[in-house]
């Protein structure tokens, strides 16, 4: 299990790095649902985990884009 991912430390990575990290957390919220479906989840908290880190990366993402636009 990966710890959670700080906001501050999401801002210090380029915008390829929190690409490569989306595509990783949206591949295990994929991995997580499959589980959860076939009733084989064993740690059912760590859904919720994963959404708000990927919703925490998207802001970010979409603050640097801002930020750029400027």
């Amino acid at each position: 299990m990966k710890a959670s991912v700080k906001a501050s430390e999401l801002r210090s990575k380029g915008p390829q790095d929190l690409q490569k990290l989306l595509i990783e957390l949206l591949r295990e919220q994929f991995n997580l649902r499959m589980q959860k479906a076939t009733g084989q989840l064993s740690r059912p908290a760590r859904v919720s985990v994963v959404r708000r880190e990927i919703a925490r990366i998207k802001t970010v993402m979409h603050q640097q884009n801002v930020g750029a636009g400027r």
